[in-house]
Parts: structure tokens; sequence; C-alpha cells
């Protein structure tokens, strides 16, 4: 969703900064499409990194004996947090 919104806050900022031509005596319109476009591409920056790390898997395997019996005990976990993206 974060990327999406970063594309989507750069698209609207390129408009108002390269497309609209209105002069308005409150707003610069021009700096606020560069501070859009700005903040877009932070926005999507920040939405690429988390869907990165949400890719990640760790896997942990231990073995040892067991006291009472004397078998050898393997365990293996695998942690995978696959969220929907």
């Amino acid at each position: 969703m974060s990327m999406g919104g970063g594309v989507a806050l750069f698209v609207i900022g390129a408009i108002l900064a390269f497309a609209v031509n209105l002069q308005n005596a409150f707003v610069d319109l021009h700096l606020v499409g560069y501070i859009l476009m700005g903040a877009g591409v932070v926005l999507f920056l920040l939405g690429l990194v988390l869907a990165l790390r949400r890719r990640q898997s760790v896997a942990t395997s231990r073995t040892g004996y067991d006291g009472a019996t004397g078998e050898r005990v393997s365990q293996r976990v695998t942690e995978s947090d696959e969220s929907m993206i």
C-alpha cells in the first residue's frame, strides 16, 4: 500500500509542478508539487524496504542428546513472516 501511495503522491506532485499553470496569491503550486514528489519518493522507498524485510525467514536447527535414553534428538524450527503485501 505504501509503495502505491508513494507513486500516487509522486504523480500528483509532478502534475502540480509541471502541468498546472494557475497563479495563486496564497500557495505556490509548483513548490507544493515538488514537496509532494519528494514525499512520494520517500514513501515509495520506505514501502520497498518494509516489503523486503517481510520476506525474511529464519531457520534454526538444534541437535542434542536425551539424557534418559541416550538417543540423539534433532529439532528444526523455521520462522517465516510472509505477510500480505
